[in-house]
């Protein structure tokens, strides 16, 4: 699926989009498994542990703007990220021993899709070493109008910046003082339906609200090797392994002078990465009304 010049465009960036990975019968199938998540959460009105929900979310206008671990909920999305194509690529830019970390829906409706501030998928989960990514699938044709993931190239090689905030406490995003140079640089991970992007665990990203008349709904996939151990610990072994996409299970976890900071103290807001950036007194991107 991807070429060694594209293998060596990911380890000098931190991140590489490999166009229409996914066809469009799968896509046709994964839109209908996620109108009807959508159209389900019009039975609540909190956050639960499927949905996390969009400011004015009503039973009469359901809005979601995640839908969490999202291979739990579904088979589909298991199955994606367990298809040979998406092995593939994983194994040339990872390594041979593979990992699921997590995955997530991130879903931005027309007009009012709520933004992510900066930040690195590092902060939040740091591990014994950084061979890790997220990829993204497109499941929307994507383009600068419908709030695309941006990504900095080559800060993943770079500093690991601080994500909390002024009481101490985590605050799941970087001071966007900071890192203006860095914003200056960023590029769109943009392309039609089906394409995957993947950016390194300690790239600098963000997106902003969806200003246009279309959805862009991004699934996501956080990816590890096997060797890397999450430095918060494993509670369940049997589950940690049953994530393992590729390779025997490891228990010598590898050990690589990475820089790494704990995201403790917990937000006081906690459930999602929208509610813990929510409390942050700065913000880059505009929200909706």
């Amino acid at each position: 699926m991807i070429s060694n010049e594209d293998v060596a465009t990911y380890k000098r960036d931190g991140l590489l989009v490999v166009p229409e990975v996914l066809g469009s019968e799968i896509l046709e199938e994964l839109r209908c498994v996620v109108a009807d998540l959508v159209a389900a959460s019009a039975a609540t009105t909190e956050h639960t542990s499927v949905y996390d929900l969009e400011p004015g979310h009503t039973p009469q206008q359901p809005r979601v703007r995640r839908i969490k671990t999202p291979h739990k909920v579904h088979k589909l999305f298991d199955d994606i990220v367990r298809s040979p194509a998406v092995i593939n690529i994983l194994t040339k830019l990872i390594g041979p021993g593979l990992r699921l970390h997590g995955s997530k829906l991130n879903m931005k409706s027309a007009h009012f899709g709520s933004p992510v501030e900066w930040h690195q998928d590092w902060a939040f989960y740091p591990h014994t070493n950084d061979d890790g990514l997220a990829i993204g699938v497109l499941l929307d044709d994507t383009d600068l109008s419908n709030g695309p993931m941006l990504v900095t190239p080559g800060t993943h090689a770079g500093p690991l910046w601080s994500h909390h905030g002024e009481d101490g406490r985590f605050a799941g995003l970087i001071d966007p003082d900071l890192i203006q140079a860095e914003i200056a640089r960023a590029v769109p991970c943009i392309g039609k339906a089906g394409s995957l992007s993947f950016h390194h665990v300690r790239a600098l990203h963000g997106s902003a609200l969806n200003t246009s008349d279309r959805p862009r709904n991004l699934l996501l996939y956080e990816m590890a090797a096997s060797d890397a151990w999450p430095i918060m610990g494993v509670k369940d072994f049997e589950e940690f392994d049953s994530r393992l996409l590729a390779g025997p299970s490891v228990v010598e976890p590898r050990m690589t002078a990475v820089p790494v900071r704990v995201p403790l103290p917990p937000p006081l807001r906690q459930g999602s990465i929208y509610e813990t950036q929510a409390a942050a007194k700065k913000s880059y991107f505009g929200r909706a009304a």
